[in-house]
């Protein structure tokens, strides 16, 4: 039996659907994510700079290998429109053993000659 590649469950919020898509387009496009879940808006409360405050976020639930987490959290710092952006990883202690190895075939980089097929 072979034991899948270990998964992290990385969650962030964004200000609104248009960024969180884009954000969720451009983790799958570079490989930095098998699957980014783009949750309904929700009321975040929160203490910042001394003061409570609040807004409407949009949270993304992003499947991802853990050995890419790296790369993934370098993107989204680059990306993100907040200067203190969310980036929590959970790990994924246990689930579909098939589901598992599919993130990890997901996030794998392509090799030079994979990537020039797929862009055909």
């Amino acid at each position: 039996m072979n034991t899948p590649p270990a998964c992290l469950l990385v969650l962030t919020t964004l200000p609104d659907r248009a960024s969180a898509e884009a954000l969720a387009a451009h983790l799958l496009e570079a490989r930095l994510a098998a699957c980014v879940s783009i949750q309904a808006p929700c009321r975040s409360l929160y203490r910042w700079q001394g003061a409570v405050e609040q807004a409407d976020e949009v949270p993304l639930l992003i499947k991802t290998a853990a050995d890419r987490y790296a790369a993934l959290a370098a993107a989204i710092g680059e990306r993100h429109p907040y200067a203190l952006p969310e980036l929590i990883a959970l790990p994924v202690t246990a689930g579909n053993a098939a589901y598992l190895e599919w993130i990890g075939a997901e996030t794998r980089p392509l090799a030079a000659g994979d990537a020039a097929r797929a862009s055909t």
